[in-house]
Order: C-alpha cells, then sequence, then structure tokens
C-alpha cells in the first residue's frame, strides 16, 4: 500500500509540474508571438506610408541589418522589391493568403511553419494606394524548437521535481500507512485516526467477536474429541483423501507401532502393517473394507470406511477392534466341544461294549458283577463329566444367580477334609489342616466346590503314603488359601495350561484315578468370579503347591 500512494503522489506531482510547464509555455509564447504581430503591423503600416509618400526611393534608404523582410508585391502578384532575395528570380505572390486579404480589404496577415516545424513566419501586409501591396514578415521559433532550446532547463526542472516529490511522497505515504499499520486488529474500535474507515473496523470488529466466538466452540470441540479418542481403547485413524494422516489416537499409534507425532505424514510411511495398508486403500478408493488383521498386540478387526463429498472421497476412518479375546473364546468353545464330545463319546462306548456283550451271552456267570462294575464306573464318570461341564458352563456366565454370604474359608476346608478322608485313607495319603478362622465374601458353595477340586486333585496325583496340607491364613487385606502335596509334580512345560479345560499332564493317569479334565478349570472360573489370584509352584517328583489369594471387602467380580 505504501508503494501505491508513494507512486501516486509522485505521479500527481510530475503530471501537475508538466501540465503547469505547458500551460506557462503556451501562455508566454501566445503572448508574445501576439506582441510580436501587433509590432508587425505597424511596423508594416510605417513601411506602405513611407513607400506611398517616397516611392521606389524609400527601399534604398533602408538599413540592411532589419530583422524583418520587406517585400513589395505588385497588383499582379509579381515581386517588385524584396529586401533578402532578388524579386527578379521570385515567384509570383498573388495567392499568398496576406495578399489577398489586403487586396480585398486593405490588411492582411498569416502564419507559416517551416519545413522542419522549428520556425514559423508572421506576415504582415497592407494595400498602398496605387494598388500594389506592400509586406513585412519576420521569423519567430516554433514552441517545438522553444522546448527543445530550453530542454536542459526542464530537464533539471523535472528532475529537482522528482526527487523532491520522491521525499515528501516517501514521508507522506508513510505518515499515512503508519496509524494503519498500528491498528489494534484485535481490538479495532478505538482506533479513531481515520473516520473514513471506522465502517471498515465496526466490521472487522464483528468479525473477531465471531472468529473468538468460533475459536472456543472449535477448541472446546477438539478438547472434547481428544479427551475421547484417547480414552478409546480402540485404535482411530483419520486420514484425508490423498492418505495423509489427520488424527491418530495413542491406541493407534501404539497398534501400528508409529508415534502420535506423525500427523501430516503419509498413512503408508507412517503405517507398517500391510494388511492395515490394503484395508485403507480399499476405502480411499471409495469401498467400505473390513478384515481381521494380526497386530503385535493380537487380532484385531480393520474397519475402513470412506467418507464421501460431492460423490467423492474427502477422507477415510479407520477403525481397531480388539477381537483377540473373541478369537480365543471361539477357539476355546470349539476346542471345548470337541473335547466334551471325545471325553463322552469314551464311556458311552466302554458302556455300550460291556453292555453288547452281556446282551449276547458272551460274559461268563462269574465275571457278570465284574462286568457290571465296569458299567457303573463308566456311568459314574460319565455322571461326573456331564455335571463339571455344567458347572462350567455356570460358571461362564459369571454365576449372577447363585447368593453372596460371608464365608469362612477353614471351615470350608475343614468340611471337605471330613468329606475326602475316606477316598484319602483309600489311596494312602495324609490331610493335614493348618492356620486358622478367614471369613471373606463370596459363594459358599463355589469356594466349597474351590476347595475340593483342589483337595481331590492332590490326593489323586499324591504318592501313597504322601501328605496333603491344606492351609488357611488371614491377612488385613486378604485371604490365603494354600493346598501342598508330595504328589507326583506338574512339568515346567505344562504349568501354563493345567488350568485348561480336559487339559492332562498324565492322560493315562488321568483315567486311572477317574479324572474328567475340568477340575482345575473349574477353581480358575471360581477364583475369577471372586476377583482372586492364583499362584502355582511346582516340582516334578517332588509335589505341587497352589495358593489362592482371595481380597477381603467383597471380592465381587464386576
Amino acid at each position: 500500500m505504501t508503494k501505491r500512494i508513494f507512486r501516486a503522489i509522485v505521479l500527481v506531482a510530475l503530471t501537475v509540474l508538466a501540465a503547469a510547464l505547458v500551460l506557462i509555455l503556451g501562455a508566454l509564447y501566445t503572448h508574445f508571438a501576439d506582441a510580436q504581430m501587433a509590432q508587425l503591423r505597424e511596423e508594416t503600416a510605417l513601411a506602405a506610408h513611407a513607400v506611398a509618400n517616397e516611392g521606389p526611393d524609400y527601399f534604398e534608404t533602408l538599413d540592411s541589418g532589419l530583422d524583418c523582410r520587406i517585400t513589395w508585391i505588385a497588383a499582379d502578384g509579381g515581386v517588385l522589391y524584396d529586401s533578402r532575395s532578388d524579386s527578379g528570380t521570385m515567384e509570383n505572390h498573388l495567392q499568398r493568403e496576406e495578399v489577398i486579404r489586403a487586396l480585398d480589404t486593405g490588411y492582411g496577415q498569416s502564419v507559416r511553419y517551416s519545413d522542419t516545424l522549428l520556425e514559423r513566419y508572421l506576415y504582415a501586409a497592407e494595400r498602398l494606394p496605387d494598388g500594389t501591396v506592400l509586406r513585412l514578415s519576420l521569423s519567430q521559433s516554433s514552441v517545438l524548437k522553444l522546448v527543445l532550446g530550453m530542454s536542459r532547463f526542464v530537464a533539471v526542472v523535472l528532475l529537482a521535481a522528482l526527487v523532491l516529490s520522491s521525499v515528501l511522497a516517501g514521508r507522506l505515504s508513510r505518515s499515512i500507512v503508519k496509524p494503519l499499520n498500528g491498528l489494534n486488529l484485535e481490538e479495532p474500535l478505538p482506533n479513531r485516526e481515520y473516520g473514513e474507515i471506522q465502517p471498515l473496523l465496526r466490521r472487522m470488529d464483528a468479525q473477531q467477536r465471531q472468529l473468538r466466538a468460533q475459536s472456543v466452540e472449535l477448541w472446546q470441540k477438539q478438547k472434547e474429541f481428544n479427551a475421547v479418542t484417547r480414552s478409546l481403547s480402540e485404535g482411530l485413524v483419520l486420514l484425508s483423501s490423498g492418505g495423509t494422516i489427520l488424527s491418530i489416537n495413542p491406541a493407534a499409534a501404539r497398534l501400528l507401532e508409529t508415534t502420535p507425532n506423525c500427523l501430516g505424514a503419509d498413512f503408508a510411511v507412517a503405517n507398517r502393517n500391510e494388511a492395515v495398508a490394503a484395508v485403507v486403500e480399499q476405502a480411499l478408493s471409495g469401498r467400505k473394507e473390513e478384515r481381521t488383521v494380526s497386530l503385535s498386540a493380537g487380532e484385531y478387526l480393520a474397519a475402513a470406511s470412506p467418507v464421501k463429498s460431492e460423490n467423492s472421497v474427502s477422507g477415510v476412518v479407520l477403525l481397531l477392534f480388539d477381537v483377540t479375546q473373541k478369537h480365543q473364546a471361539e477357539q476355546l468353545r470349539r476346542e471345548f466341544t470337541a473335547n466334551v464330545s471325545h471325553e463322552l463319546k469314551t464311556p458311552l462306548h466302554a458302556i455300550s461294549g460291556y453292555a453288547e456283550l452281556m446282551k449276547s451271552g458272551m460274559v461268563p456267570p462269574g465275571d457278570m458283577q465284574a462286568f457290571s462294575e465296569k458299567i457303573y464306573g463308566e456311568a459314574q464318570r460319565l455322571v461326573r463329566l456331564v455335571e463339571d461341564t455344567l458347572r462350567l458352563s455356570h460358571l461362564d456366565e459369571g454365576a449372577a444367580q447363585m447368593q453372596w454370604a460371608s464365608v469362612d474359608l477353614y471351615d470350608a476346608a475343614r468340611d471337605t477334609l471330613r468329606e475326602l478322608s475316606a477316598a484319602a485313607e483309600l489311596a494312602g495319603v495324609t490331610l493335614r489342616l493348618e492356620g486358622g478362622s478367614a471369613v471373606i465374601s463370596g459363594i459358599p458353595q463355589l469356594l466349597s466346590g474351590l476347595v475340593f477340586n483342589l483337595t481331590d486333585n492332590a490326593i489323586k496325583y499324591n504318592k501313597k503314603g504322601g501328605t496333603v496340607t491344606v492351609r488357611v491364613e488371614d491377612g488385613e487385606t486378604e485371604a490365603l488359601l494354600t493346598v501342598a502335596d508330595t504328589g507326583i509334580g506338574i512339568p515346567e512345560e505344562h504349568r501354563e495350561r493345567v488350568f485348561e479345560r480336559f487339559y492332562r499332564v498324565d492322560k493315562s493317569h488321568s483315567k486311572e484315578v477317574g479324572g474328567t479334565g475340568l477340575g482345575l478349570s473349574i477353581v480358575k472360573h471360581t477364583a475369577l468370579i471372586h476377583n482372586a489370584g492364583i499362584t502355582l509352584d511346582s516340582t516334578p517328583g517332588v509335589g505341587t503347591t497352589i495358593t489362592v489369594c482371595f481380597p477381603k471387602g467383597g471380592g465381587r467380580a464386576s
């Protein structure tokens, strides 16, 4: 703006100066030209009077240094005398403008320019009494010659004017722009330097208020959006139509193994997972895509949806859902179904086989008792398997319908040992109960089942002459139930899986002792319902110790 004002002021100053020079030169030139013409007319009148009185003798007395040129012209246009040229060689002057007017009216004058336009000639002619015409002419510099002659002076004046106008224009433009540059755009209304811009300032103030309100609203929405996306466990990525990352929450940055500072980067560069990249490519082409992908944290469902505006893709929303537990649950469900089918099939085949032999009469009467006991044993095993499966299925549902109450773990352990004393005596195992009372909040039947399964396993997988020690300890914030045996122990490679359904360390021994493979799985689910933790310590050939830590003050699972 300063440059435009500067150029305008300089241009106006130079234009005014040039116009003034033209007007002044034109006025002066016209004034002096008119004065010369008037003087020439007077001299013509005087010379005509002298020629009329003295005749040709007048020309003999003329001074040869006269500025004007005198020509005596006959009535027919022939030149009788000329002070500058030989009259005999001159052309006829009858058609000259000033001569024609002088012959018609008695006086005539005219102006003519030279071929180069650098000079012009003034002519004044007067008719004498004898019908001849006396003409005087005077040369005068033309305006063009005058300007060329004054070019140095004019150049100096223009240069001085240019310098002066530049200095003044610079100062003036800065003084004009300075208040504008100093405007407080945050608070435009107090600026009073120029009243002409007050409507603009009022509009700017209104826009500033609107922008501030919109900025606060956008900031609040951005804050809410960031708070929501940061708290999401699912990954969320917003992309532009060109695949540039516009927003990414911490969960997505962690899953894609990139940083939250990758905003503005190309997704293909920031992401290293080809499957996720393929999903995004499909969305950028305008098609919604969902695919299960393997990430470092597990199995995730990558869902990419295109955001369309006016039938074109303006962006992509990528969501990453954790489906690891779902896949694991489906896998466990399939394995559970297969294991249940297998476990049920074994006793059923045995019962069917024994019954078929008895039906066909192939069993001697003396062996009927043994076959009946076999059938009964397999039937009991089948019953226990069905009961444990139903109990485990009920635990999977969270045991929501079961009642919670205060349970003394020491009493539950004492009742369990009393119930299993016969089985322990038959196996040659000694049972011991240590510790004291420890009251927790829980589901009585489930806690009794937990103690029963741990103690029953300790008896079944013990050695003849071994010991099972059940200890109950009461702490300020937790209660501990420990079941230790001196049995066969569990190898290290099996310890992580012993709580899985139907998992057996020694399958042949498990079938001998009648185990269903669901006891420790029931223990695990019962502990989860009570928010309890389980630790297992075992040494093959030495024994196994399982400790369950119950929190006090209510262990109800959420």
